[in-house]
């Protein structure tokens, strides 16, 4: 059994899973998965209810839209409730209508790079053609393993 907790970027909502490596974790470049996070895809994992603990206040909001049909395919038309944190926005748990046993946990919000890699991945052709190959890129500023720490490095 391993412990982690996701957080949104504040710290006032966490996750914290007490359990085994989760069964699935999957990759996805649907579309939806790309509005809600801003990046061409996300990766997630299923993590069943009772090993989780959910600390702190949670603002939601229902894919698709309730009476309102998906205008696309994506991972989660058969409906989702996100739970976001209401002082700094991030996305870090959501309900799944077609799995009430499990909470799907954004596996970026651990922060943790020993997190176990997806094993499913989804929605392929709805991704960049580029997003997976990155050290094919032709990067005219070259390729800098960039981390935070020195100056100099690429700017966003």
């Amino acid at each position: 059994m391993t412990t982690r907790t996701s957080q949104c970027n504040c710290g006032q909502l966490s996750v914290t899973y007490d359990g085994p490596d989760p069964a699935r974790i999957s990759l996805c470049q649907c579309f939806e998965c790309q509005r809600r996070t801003g990046s061409v895809f996300s990766v997630q994992a299923r993590l069943p209810v009772e090993h989780v603990t959910i600390d702190g206040r949670s603002s939601t909001w229902r894919f698709p839209i309730t009476g309102k049909p998906a205008e696309f395919r994506s991972c989660d038309s058969g409906g989702a409730t996100y739970h976001f944190c209401p002082e700094c926005g991030s996305t870090v748990y959501w309900d799944i209508d077609a799995a009430p046993d499990l909470f799907g946990v954004a596996v970026g919000g651990f922060t943790d790079p020993s997190f176990p890699p997806p094993m499913i991945a989804g929605f392929e052709d709805d991704g960049a053609s580029w997003a997976l190959n990155v050290s094919e890129l032709p990067m005219p500023g070259g390729h800098h393993h960039y981390d935070g720490t020195s100056g100099g490095g690429p700017r966003a």
